[in-house]
C-alpha cells in the first residue's frame, strides 16, 4: 500500500484559489456557506515600508497520530489503507469532538442547511446526505483511479506535489527526505503527512 502526502511549495503559490475552486466543484464543498476543504489563507507580513504578501494554502494534514482519530466516539473517523483520514458520513454524530482536537482547523460541520443547498444543485448526484463532519480526503476516490487530487492536478503554479512517501522516486518523498520541506508545527507530535517549502 502507498501512504500518501503532499509538498506544498509557498514559493511558488500565487493564491489564485484553483486549488480551492477545483475542491469545491468535485467535493461538492458548501461553498455558499464559506466552508472549505482546502483554502488559501492571505497574510501579510513586516512593517511598511518592507511589506509582503504571502500565500499559505491549507488542508487537513492526514496525520499519522491524529487527534481526531482517537477523540471520535463513534470511529466515523478511521485511517484507510493508505493512511489517509477520513470520515464515514454515515456514522458520523456531527458532535464536533474532531474538530476540537485537530489543532489545524481542517474540519467543519456539513450543516442541514448544506444538505439541502448540495441536494438542490446536483440532485441524485449530490455526495452529501446527511449532516456530518467534513474534511479533505486527498480526493482518494479520484487517486483510486490514478488521477491526482482535484487541488494538484489543477494548480497553475504547481505548487502541490502528491505522491507516496515511501517511494523513493517520487518527487514528494524526494522532497521530505531532503529536509526543504517541513510539516506544520512539528512540537504538536501530530506526525502530519503534508509539508511545506517556505
Amino acid at each position: 500500500m502507498a501512504r500518501y502526502g503532499m509538498v506544498i511549495d509557498l514559493r511558488t503559490c500565487v493564491g489564485c484559489q484553483a486549488c480551492s475552486a477545483a475542491c469545491a466543484t468535485e467535493n461538492q464543498t458548501p461553498y455558499w456557506s464559506d466552508k472549505w476543504r482546502t483554502r488559501v489563507l492571505d497574510i501579510e507580513k513586516g512593517e511598511y515600508p518592507n511589506t509582503g504578501r504571502h500565500f499559505v494554502p491549507t488542508i487537513c494534514m492526514h496525520c499519522e497520530e491524529p487527534a481526531c482519530l482517537t477523540i471520535c466516539p463513534s470511529q466515523a473517523t478511521f485511517r484507510d489503507e493508505n493512511g489517509s483520514i477520513l470520515v464515514n458520513y454515515d456514522t458520523c454524530l456531527g458532535c464536533k469532538a474532531c474538530m476540537a482536537a485537530c489543532p489545524y482547523g481542517a474540519r467543519y460541520v456539513y450543516d442541514k442547511n448544506d444538505v439541502a443547498k448540495n441536494r438542490e444543485i446536483h440532485g441524485e448526484l449530490s455526495q452529501h446526505k446527511v449532516v456530518h463532519i467534513d474534511k479533505c480526503t486527498f480526493c482518494f476516490d479520484r487517486v483510486e483511479r490514478g488521477l491526482e487530487p482535484a487541488c494538484v492536478s489543477t494548480c497553475p503554479a504547481h505548487a502541490r506535489i502528491f505522491g507516496d512517501l515511501d517511494d523513493p522516486h517520487s518527487e514528494v518523498a524526494r522532497l521530505v527526505a531532503s529536509g526543504i520541506a517541513k510539516p506544520l508545527r512539528p512540537d504538536l507530535n501530530t506526525k502530519p503527512k503534508v509539508f511545506y517549502i517556505y
